[in-house]
């Protein structure tokens, strides 16, 4: 019996390491490429986001189509329809006075009354020089017949005749001299009176009884100031812009603070017809019926005048409007979602509104607050503004009758 052989070791396959190598290798290299394809898409991902959010979303409207008509409030100022200031002629003191602000008066109505003593002495004094002047014209013109009766008979020589007859004109002429100074010292007695030159009502006074009045030292102050108040004058500043629209027979409403809730009319009668250059306006006039006397003249009052003419116009937001180097501008909107800057000229500036005169057309999609720095051709996220006549309505209908 032989002996037992010694066992031989199993005999190992030289392949089987190498393909779990590659079995490794190809799993490693199949994480590496889904790690490498997931990174990409998510970078492009990231771009594609990122150039969306760079395309701006905008709102698109079309121009709002509307007439050409609106209100123009401007402020203005009161005044009487007739004012006049009253001042003296003559010095002395103030005898008396017979009305008082807020007086009504009528034209010819004694205001004042003024003691010019010193005026009463030049006119006596004046009137003695014309009795004199006339004596004196009176016994030269008898004289000068005299003379010119013996002139035929050679009694007196010609030389004689025409000294009487030129000293008789020279009478009459200091007769005329001395009339003429009774008849100014006269007219400026009549000073001493101050009267109301027309119907009106006393808005200053600033004399009293004792006061004194010298008019030679200076102007001074008036003493009465009346003014007509049946009628007033409005007086507005139109801007430039607006004048052609405001013509004469142009009727406004007017109001003031002091009464709420009424209102008056005014018309134009008269414009200035020339440009302030510091305010760029035009000054107008406006007449208002005072004949309740509830108007006051001197007072602030507010004025609304419809100005435009009837025509239908494009109306725009003033946000809307790009104003730079080029001009004024309009960004609009085509159909391929790019931008188109157009030049515009504005007809009228409402504030928040504006109308246009040219540049546009009904069927153009404006955006109406452009983002800073977009240029033609520019893309753009369009996002159109709801039109309320499509808007669903939310009225509720009649009840549904219960059949319960």
């Amino acid at each position: 019996m032989q002996p037992d052989s010694p066992l031989k070791p199993p005999r190992r396959s030289r392949w089987r390491m190498p393909l779990a190598t590659a079995i490794f290798i190809a799993a490693a290299a199949g994480v590496a490429f889904l790690g490498i394809e997931s990174r990409e898409q998510s970078v492009a991902q990231l771009k594609d986001k990122a150039a969306e959010r760079a395309v701006p979303t905008v709102a698109v409207a079309p121009p709002a189509v509307e007439q050409s008509v609106g209100v123009l409030d401007l402020p203005g100022r009161l005044d009487a329809f007739y004012q006049a200031a009253l001042f003296a002629r003559v010095n002395g003191y103030v005898t008396s006075r017979n009305a008082d602000i807020g007086s009504r008066v009528k034209a010819g109505d004694v205001l004042a009354t003024i003691d010019a003593p010193d005026l009463d002495q030049q006119l006596s004094q004046a009137e003695s020089d014309l009795n004199n002047a006339k004596a004196n014209a009176a016994l030269a013109d008898v004289t000068n017949q005299r003379y010119q009766a013996l002139l035929p008979s050679s009694y007196v020589t010609h030389q004689a005749a025409d000294e009487k007859k030129a000293d008789l004109d020279a009478k009459n002429a200091l007769v005329k001299s001395g009339q003429a100074n009774v008849d100014r010292l006269k007219a400026l007695s009549e000073y001493k009176r101050i009267v109301a030159p027309f119907d009106g009502i006393v808005t200053v006074r600033n004399t009293d009884v004792g006061n004194l009045i010298n008019t030679g030292s200076s102007t001074g102050a008036e003493m009465f100031v009346v003014a007509d108040v049946h009628k007033l004058r409005l007086y507005v500043n139109v801007p430039q812009t607006y004048v052609p629209m405001i013509p004469k027979g142009t009727v406004g409403i007017l109001t003031v603070p002091e009464r709420p809730g009424k209102k008056y009319e005014a018309k134009v009668e008269a414009s200035s017809g020339a440009v302030d250059v510091a305010s760029g306006t035009t000054r107008m006039q406006l007449i208002v019926d005072n004949a309740a006397g509830e108007l006051m003249p001197g007072a602030y009052a507010s004025v609304h005048l419809t100005v435009g003419n009837k025509h239908d116009v494009l109306v725009i937001p003033s946000s809307a409007i790009i104003f730079d180097k080029a001009g004024l501008r309009v960004a609009t909107v085509g159909t391929d979602s790019k931008i188109a800057l157009k030049p515009i000229t504005i007809g009228r500036d409402r504030g928040a509104t504006v109308e246009i005169a040219s540049g546009l057309s009904p069927e153009d999609r404006i955006i109406e607050s452009p983002p800073d720095g977009i240029s033609n051709g520019d893309k753009v996220n369009v996002k159109e503004k709801p039109n309320p006549a499509n808007a669903p309505s939310t009225s509720v209908g009649p009840p549904k009758p219960n059949k319960g």
